[in-house]
């Protein structure tokens, strides 16, 4: 239940269009609904934080996903399930029609991005290599999915520093900037240092040995000179995308306040 809904349910009770026992049925699960013995779907977090569940694949098996879709989707326009393998989507598409798969950020969802984002402000989102794309483009399709706008500037690592240059003027105009790296994690720092913006890094798992699975760009992003950088778990291009989307929903309502 989204806020729009619980409006309209309110308004159908003081009309006397709904009654009192009817809009009890409605509210009756306002913690959590049952799925199945296996999920307890909380649906009304998009009430308390703005965003609705989204669903972790891995671990569940497809019968599990697609069940657990079809509960948020009585209740949520756009229902994600991230690190979707094609193999899983196949099957969960077979329980669940009208699915999308995005197959680079290993999402699917019940609804396409719209084409003229629900919120204001630019996430821009700067990806170091090829090899870091799952990650950022999950960054990117959570972040369009939840209603932003998205603008994508790929292959621009430090090993080859011209190539962010030649992209900055566009890349300044962002009002929230996500900076996915692998390998040693510098380049966050870099577009920190250089960005009027609140800067979110996130370190991939993509490096040699010594990169240990993420743990070393995590740690020099931790250790940023740059002042102004937010660190999220290594891989975590889901978590970035949310972050982004509460900055400018939160500069949103600061805009909307009345003056004291």
């Amino acid at each position: 239940m989204n806020p729009e809904t619980l409006q309209s349910l309110l308004e159908a009770v003081a009309a006397g269009q709904v009654s009192p026992s009817t809009a009890v049925e409605e509210l009756k699960y306002l913690g959590f609904e049952p799925v199945g013995d296996f999920a307890r779907i909380d649906r009304h977090r998009a009430l308390r934080t703005g965003f609705p569940e989204t669903i972790w694949g891995p671990g569940k098996t497809p019968e599990q996903i697609a069940d657990i879709i079809l509960s948020l989707r009585e209740h949520h326009p756009v229902v994600m399930a991230t690190r979707i393998t094609p193999e899983v989507f196949a099957e969960v598409e077979e329980r669940v029609h009208g699915l999308y798969y995005y197959p680079t950020a290993r999402i699917c969802s019940t609804a396409i991005a719209p084409s003229i984002p629900k919120y204001p402000g630019k996430i821009g989102i700067l990806c170091a290599g090829t090899a870091d794309l799952p990650v950022a483009e999950e960054a990117a399709i959570v972040a369009e999915l939840s209603g932003f706008e998205v603008n994508r500037y790929w292959d621009v690592g430090v090993a080859g520093i011209h190539r962010l240059l030649a992209s900055w003027r566009a890349i300044a105009e962002a009002d929230v900037l996500i900076v996915v790296a692998g390998m040693e994690g510098a380049l966050p720092s870099v577009v920190a240092g250089l960005a009027n913006a609140p800067t979110i890094a996130v370190p991939t798992s993509i490096g040699y040995g010594a990169s240990f699975n993420g743990l070393a760009p995590l740690l020099t992003m931790l250790n940023s000179c740059a002042a102004g950088v937010g660190v999220v778990n290594i891989d975590n291009g889901y978590g970035a995308a949310i972050l982004a989307g509460q900055i400018l929903r939160t500069a949103q309502r600061l805009l909307e306040k009345p003056t004291p």
